[in-house]
């Protein structure tokens, strides 16, 4: 049985796009908040970059609104952490600051922002670019979502894995693994980095656990699509 069904797949895409707004000016959250409620999008608040990675992780955001001069943790510090957190490493995020030398800008796009309003902030300008930046992350996610390799197709969209046109049904943790070695054939994935990206930090799980994973998906497909680097890690090899 698979661990999703279409129609919870089609709700989850109903769903209003979350937003995070981290400044410590309490006005401008407000008014921040407020002009985007209005347009419909969902959003969390934060005041500094301690608590916005913190927040981050509970209410996992399709955008960021990221102020660079704050208290405890500043925008650049903040973004440096979020852009290391597998569930963060490509979520859009906008700075927005009083800065308005060339030289913070750059510095702010560098960091990984993909995108920089100075203050005062105009909400027609703020939501023009929001939603462009939304449109255009959602178009790089579908196409990335499908991936073709030979006669193996993993389309991320819909959690099916399809081989010389036979569907072969994988679990949850499963499917995530294949994926990510599939993402980059060839490729030597190190053993934490796998249980890095697919388990996350904050689930402890044995040493044996990829192993176990690995052996079901090549039970359940028949093919042994991945290699055991021994020492190293895995790879995806489909010849």
């Amino acid at each position: 049985m698979k661990y999703h069904s279409n129609i919870a797949l089609e709700i989850m895409q109903e769903l209003p796009e979350k937003i995070l707004i981290v400044d410590d000016e309490p006005d401008i959250i407000e008014f921040i908040n407020y002009n985007l409620k209005k347009k419909g999008y969902l959003t969390e608040t934060a005041s500094n970059g301690v608590e916005a990675i913190r927040k981050a992780k509970l209410f996992r955001p399709d955008l960021f609104l990221l102020d660079i001069m704050m208290p405890s943790k500043d925008g650049i510090q903040t973004l440096r952490e979020l852009r290391i957190m597998p569930d963060f490493e490509t979520t859009p995020v906008i700075f927005l600051t009083a800065l308005r030398d060339e030289k913070s800008e750059i510095a702010g796009l560098e960091t990984g922002a993909d995108d920089y309003i100075t203050k005062p902030i105009k909400p027609e300008l703020l939501l023009t670019r929001i939603s462009t930046l939304l449109r255009r992350m959602k178009k790089d996610r579908e196409t990335e979502e499908k991936m073709v390799i030979g006669d193996l197709e993993i389309n991320k969209t819909k959690f099916t894995v399809v081989y010389k046109g036979n569907e072969i049904v994988l679990a949850k943790k499963e499917f995530e693994l294949l994926s990510l070695l599939a993402s980059k054939p060839g490729r030597v994935f190190l053993r934490n980095e796998i249980l890095q990206r697919v388990w996350g930090s904050e689930v402890i799980v044995g040493d044996r656990t990829i192993d176990v994973h690995i052996r079901k998906i090549r039970q359940k497909s028949g093919v042994d699509f991945i290699t055991t680097v021994k020492g190293v890690g895995y790879k995806f090899d489909l010849e």
